[in-house]
């Protein structure tokens, strides 16, 4: 079979594979709308996070998801940018070839909770307590009141990962995701 041939049947199977209708369409755009909403973010950035919760195969180039989700290359490319630094999203190279392809990183949500900017971030507020170190207890009280939260943040956290790992492991040989 011709070289070109294959592809063409690849590309329908592909096609075929990430057909979207009116119910998963709702799905996705209602995931943008959210995380525009909750966030703050693009509504393509939840756009695409949602098509690669879904999308089979799960592994996705640029292009697939341009025409899957009617976008524009810019749009793409800064969602799957703000997914990356998230962590929610990895950037795939497959030797042979040419474009990256993104899926929705495994354990996403594990690393969510582990995050490690916490820690930079009560180092920044320890920054902006010494310089307030002189001034009002009122002035200090958002930065104070962040600090705990996130001192109280970084004790749950573990044992936060430990109940959900337990968890993950009583829905094995279950039917759950």
């Amino acid at each position: 079979m011709p070289r070109t041939h294959r592809l063409r049947k690849v590309l329908k199977v592909q096609y075929y594979l990430n057909y979207m209708d009116e119910k998963l369409w709702q799905f996705v755009d209602a995931t943008g709308a959210l995380w525009s909403k909750s966030y703050g973010l693009p509504p393509m950035t939840g756009r695409v996070f949602a098509w690669l919760l879904v999308c089979d195969p799960p592994e996705q180039t640029a292009a697939e998801l341009q025409e899957a989700l009617g976008a524009s290359k810019g749009a793409i490319n800064g969602a799957v940018r703000l997914l990356a630094s998230g962590s929610l999203v990895d950037r795939l190279r497959i030797r042979g070839e040419r474009a990256d392809r993104y899926r929705v990183r495994p354990n996403a949500w594990d690393e969510q909770v582990r995050d490690q900017g916490i820690a930079q971030a009560r180092v920044l507020i320890a920054q902006g307590l010494e310089a307030l170190a002189d001034e009002p207890p009122a002035r200090r009280a958002r930065l104070e009141e962040l600090d705990v939260f996130y001192a109280w943040w970084e004790s749950r956290a573990p044992l936060l990962i430990d109940e959900w790992e337990d968890y993950k492991r009583t829905l094995k040989g279950h039917e759950a995701p």
